[in-house]
Parts: structure tokens; sequence; C-alpha cells
């Protein structure tokens, strides 16, 4: 009853004869049957075997129904572990051998174990530790929208989107930007990246930098973006999933804002720019934004990016975001507009330490809470969000955008040659 197997099993016919072994339920399922017939098939759900490659997920979904459930794994001593509770159970493991679990159904009336096997082989082609496909890409109004990536005549969002996934897949390391709070990408691995206890589990490089007159205070071009991850636990391989945000060192901060939201409102055809009083900003006035606090406000635009801010491909004349809204980060240290310094927050952010700071710039999905702060265990997440978790403005500098360019599985290896650090000078 082997059955070579890819990502998600299929309901499968347990022949008559394993019944031999399965005395209550047959006596149960036969009952209206005589004892000279030829037992039926019983649509179990579950083969005997199974062959699937590390880091990809095994779907098992039983037909049989009972008052509770439990899955164990089998160690090689014969004790078992006891591994969910639930009537379905995703199997997911980074480790290449022979797994032996066991499904029990605990009922009254029909109490059922049934043991099988899980072969999990090394892939055939070896996977990639960085990205391999963007899902979607909505940045909010920005300085570099329209230019990172760049907007030509006739583009639409699905074009915006291949230039998105081309300029951040593998190692192409082209900046992406996410514009005003809010703006986001979403994008995955061509497998599931694995959560490994007490380990970061993946990387994200950004294109922070600190300044060089105090740098042990750790401020400079910080743009924190949040951080949100998703598991596919309905195996569509669709990022439609429940989201968790990774609670960063400012999560709990009596600063930060939960549940906030923001409208983008693109202006009117023929606005006419209105230049801050000193002229350093060529339209102080330029994209207006409200809040779900009452706020109002403006991303101005300067003279260094004459493009629209707002994006091109998109039709809709407003745009809404929500998520966590962190403090401001920026000060202005000379007290005239002049010269700002963003400080960095401690950890947990994109966008938000130099790259050479891997540790700072790297991520554990077992921060991840759910919308109510509670923990969330996940074995492992398919789709990555990162989103703008500021709604600031600085001068001339422009508003806080966070920009990123590539994203690593650290659970898988890079080979031999390590890639080069990006270039973050655009």
């Amino acid at each position: 009853m082997e059955r070579a197997h890819g990502r998600y099993p299929r309901p499968y016919n347990l022949p008559a004869t394993m019944k031999k072994s399965l005395p209550i339920l047959a006596t149960l399922l036969l009952a209206a049957c005589d004892s000279n017939d030829t037992p039926p098939m019983v649509n179990l759900g579950i083969d005997s075997t199974y062959h699937i490659y590390r880091m990809q997920k095994l779907d098992l979904r039983p037909a049989l129904t009972g008052s509770a459930y439990r899955w164990f794994l089998i160690e090689p001593d014969g004790t078992e572990r006891l591994l969910s509770t639930s009537r379905d159970y995703i199997f997911l493991t980074p480790d290449e051998g022979t797994y032996r679990l066991r499904f029990e159904i605990i009922d009254d009336a029909t109490p059922y174990s049934y043991d099988f096997t899980v072969n999990v082989l090394h892939e055939e082609v070896e996977y990639s530790p960085y990205i391999s496909r963007v899902y979607e890409y909505r940045p909010a109004p920005g300085q570099f929208v329209n230019e990172m990536p760049r907007y030509e005549e006739g583009d639409t969002y699905e074009t915006i989107l291949q230039k998105a996934e081309e300029s951040i897949s593998g190692t192409n390391d082209t900046m992406i930007t996410l514009g005003g709070f809010g703006g986001y990408v979403t994008f995955g691995f061509d497998h599931t990246v694995v959560n490994k206890p007490g380990e970061k589990d993946f990387r994200i490089w950004g294109n922070c930098f600190y300044e060089l007159t105090q740098p042990e205070k750790k401020g400079g071009s910080a743009e924190p973006g949040i951080v949100m991850v998703s598991y596919d636990t309905n195996c569509n391989g669709l990022p439609d999933d429940p989201w968790y945000e990774l609670a960063g060192s400012e999560y709990a901060s009596p600063a930060t804002r939960h549940g906030y939201s923001i409208t983008y409102h693109r202006p009117e055809s023929g606005h006419t720019p209105v230049p801050d009083e000193d002229n350093s900003l060529a339209d102080n006035r330029y994209i207006r934004w409200t809040d779900n606090l009452g706020a109002e406000g403006f991303i101005t635009k300067n003279y260094f990016h004459s493009q629209d801010y707002y994006p091109k491909w998109l039709c809709d004349d407003e745009m809404t975001f929500s998520g966590t809204l962190l403090a401001p980060n920026a000060e202005d240290i000379v007290g005239d507009g002049s010269y700002y310094v963003l400080y960095s927050y401690s950890w947990g952010y994109v966008d938000n330490h130099p790259n050479e700071y891997a540790d700072l710039n790297s991520f554990d999905i077992s921060w991840a809470v759910d919308s109510e702060g509670n923990r969330v265990e996940l074995p492992g997440i398919d789709f990555v969000r990162v989103y703008t978790g500021l709604n600031q403005q600085c001068g001339w500098i422009g508003e806080t955008s966070t920009e990123l360019c590539r994203a690593q599985d650290l659970h898988i290896a890079t080979g031999s040659i390590t890639p080069p650090e990006p270039d973050i000078s655009e």
C-alpha cells in the first residue's frame, strides 16, 4: 500500500484485509451484513505509508469521526509523544528519516487506533533559502513609489507585482519601497520555513544605516517595518489563512497603538502644489491622509523626487491600511528641520538596523501573537508580510517608509559561497 506522495494526501480506501486489525470498527460498520458477506471498503482517509520531502506539509484529514482525537509520534524506543488533539493534522519536519505515527479516535461507541509511516526524503531539487514568490505588493504613497520598482506607462497591478518579485527574489537585491504607514508586500519561499525552538528562523534585509556622529545611539535612517506571518493551514498555496504579528520590542509599549487605520486620498486633478515657507518642500499639502483617531495630515513632496507618489497602477482614489502603529522614532536634532535622526528600536523590525547586524535583522516565528496579543504556536510559516510601521514626516527627508530587498530562511544552507551584502545606496 505504499504510495509516492506530493504535498497533500487524498482519501484512500482501506482494503478489507486490514480490517482484521479493526474488529470493533468492522463489527459496527457491518452490523447490517450477514457474516458470510464480503466486507465492504472502509474509507479511513489515511494511507499506511507516505513519502514526502522535508519542509513540505502532509495534510492528514481522516474521514471517520469521533468525540475526540489524538495524533502521536512513536519514538524509536517505543514511547509516544502527543502531537495534536485535532481531528485534522499537518505533519511537517525539517529532518529526513522514517517516522511512525499513530492516530486515535476517542469514542465510547467506536474507539479506533491506526499506525502508519511517513518517510521524509531530501528534495530532488535543492530548496532556495531566498524568496521565490511575491504574492502581494501594495505600497502606501511615498517618495520612492513608482520608482522602486519603476512604473512604466501601461503597467498594471500584475506587471508591477512581477517587477517586485524580480527585485527581491533570490539575491537580486533590488530595493522595493513600501511607502508610508501600512504599505506592504507579501512573499514566500519554495518550502515551508520551519519554526525551530530557540532559534531565529529567517532574516530580512533593508537599507538602514547609522549616522556617524553618535553611532552608539543607534540612530540614522531606521524606518521600522512590522512583520506578519501565516501558516498555510488549508494547504491551497495562497496567503488566505490567518495572519499573526511577530511581536517586536515595542509591541507592549504604551506608546504603540494597535488597531490603527489610515486612509490616503489621491490628489485631485489639477492640484496646485503648496511649497512650505522655507522652500525646502515642493508641496507641503500633497497627499492627504485621515485616520481612525480623528487626525489628518499630508504626505509631502520634496524636490528630490518629482514623480507621482500615489501608485499610478492603481485605480482607487483612496487607499486604507490597518495595523500596529509604532511611536515616532525621529528627532530633529538641530531644531530647524535640517537634520533628522531616526533611531532604531531594539529588535523585531525590518529596515531597523544596518544589514551587517544579522541577529538584529533576524526573526523568530515563536514571537507570533494573535489579534488579542496571545502567543501562537506555529510549526512553520509559508507567507511573510512586511508593512511600514510608522506614520511620520521628517521635513525634507520625507515620510518614513520601510524598504527591503531580500529575505532568507536561516535553516537552509546557502552553499559554499556566501552572497554579497546588498547595496543600500538607493
